[in-house]
């Protein structure tokens, strides 16, 4: 009887131990709306992913938390991309995935000719999106880093997190694209970039966006050419396909040293995107920033 106790126990313990080891890890997801009263009250969904333990300790102001955003592609919703917000919030990353297009914006076109092929607008205004909802999540999250980014997107996602890095390089960390067609890499060696390559012949890379090999390696530049279709990249993608992104990605962020400059003589130069950025400060007022909850009301982006 007292074996039977005592075996019973020590299966109690070893319950215990899995389910305080199974919650450490565990991710949260939240999903909240902001209205930015610059852009005529536009509202900017975001989903937050971010570890139990990690947000806890960051309450605590016991540690601050590294931001990663991610940005999603066309015609594909901010919340479709768990499985690389999971990555990152494993990592100890408070994971800030953003909704950049309403049903009400004008559609996504192709202007051959045109810096970007006429997309530069979308780019902008992702870019405006990002900077909105950084300076809302400091509100939400002040424990955290937002001088720092981790830039992560896929398509046109990823191309507006190259467009960002560009207009902002001293606040981002790392990059990391899934086939950004039109944006050219940073290649100054400020930050490291990890970029995943389909094999899709319905979406081709544009010239001059990915730099030569040598290149490359002097800029801290890592390009996964995959097998996969470019439509792989996403929640919806084959568990194979997004095994081994995870599995890469992980090792990539394990990695945290720091880059130097690269001394790259005639490397390729990006276009000026000009002064204009959809971006206004505005004083607080009561009203700014109100936050909504809607995790069941998430837009699909325009094509």
């Amino acid at each position: 009887m007292k074996r039977g106790i005592s075996i019973f126990a020590s299966l109690s313990a070893l319950l215990v131990v899995g389910y305080f080891t199974a919650t450490k890890w565990a991710i949260r997801h939240e999903t909240l709306t902001f209205y930015d009263p610059a852009r005529d009250n536009r509202p900017v969904a975001v989903d937050i992913a971010v570890r139990w333990d990690k947000e806890m300790q960051a309450n605590a102001g016991m540690i601050t938390l590294p931001v990663a955003i991610l940005n999603h592609g066309n015609t594909v919703k901010f919340t479709e991309y768990s499985f690389l917000a999971n990555v990152f919030a494993f990592r100890g990353y408070i994971v800030i995935s953003i909704q950049h297009d309403l049903p009400t914006d004008p559609p996504m076109v192709t202007k051959v000719g045109e810096l970007y092929v006429g997309r530069q607008p979308q780019y902008l205004r992702g870019v405006a999106n990002i900077r909105f909802a950084v300076e809302e999540m400091k509100k939400v999250q002040p424990n955290a880093d937002y001088n720092h980014l981790t830039m992560v997107g896929h398509s046109a996602g990823a191309d507006i997190s190259m467009y960002f890095a560009k207009l902002h390089p001293d606040q981002i960390k790392k990059v990391v694209t899934l086939d950004n067609l039109r944006v050219p890499f940073l290649t100054d060696g400020r930050f490291k970039i990890l970029s995943f390559r389909s094999k899709d012949p319905a979406f081709k890379t544009d010239p001059g966006v990915i730099p030569p090999e040598g290149v490359r390696e002097k800029s801290g530049i890592e390009v996964v050419q995959t097998t996969f279709q470019h439509n792989d990249m996403r929640d919806t993608g084959p568990d194979e396909a997004k095994a081994s992104i995870k599995g890469i990605l992980d090792k990539f962020l394990q990695d945290d040293s720091p880059l130097t400059p690269a001394e790259i003589k005639a490397q390729p130069e990006m276009a000026d995107p000009g002064p204009v950025t959809p971006y206004v400060p505005v004083a607080p007022t009561p009203e700014m920033g109100k936050r909504v909850g809607s995790a069941s009301s998430a837009v699909a982006a325009q094509q």
